[in-house]
């Protein structure tokens, strides 16, 4: 069965920081480039991240560039979005996705919450 999974998510104050973890399984995940999005309350989907399928191009969004962080692990099938420096604004429920390398998103996960509050 093909499944993404997302973890890590919590509530943190304002200027923490929270590590998201994707693991995927039942797929060749090497052989995809892995992205990250973001939905907050009321809002609509926002691109976050990307890094393509060797890990060595890494992408951002402005809003987060120079806080957050993408990595991946091939051999453990993971897919990782460090956070630091967060704002109210990261509140949000976020997604991992793998893409073709055509730029097409196979497969996503349900999501965990992040709410960044004091």
């Amino acid at each position: 069965e093909v499944q993404l999974v997302e973890s890590g998510g919590g509530l943190v104050q304002p200027g923490g920081s929270l590590r998201l973890s994707c693991a995927a399984s039942g797929f060749t995940f090497g052989t995809y480039a892995g992205t990250w999005v973001r939905q907050a309350p009321g809002k609509g989907l926002e691109w976050v991240s990307h890094i393509t399928r060797g890990g060595g191009n890494k992408y951002y969004a402005d809003s987060v560039k120079g806080r957050f962080t993408i990595s991946r692990d091939n051999a453990k099938n993971t897919l990782d979005l460090q956070m630091n420096s967060l704002k109210p604004e990261d509140t949000g429920v976020y997604y991992c996705a793998v893409l073709t390398s055509w730029g097409r998103i196979e497969h996503w996960g349900q999501g965990t919450l992040v709410t960044v509050s004091s």
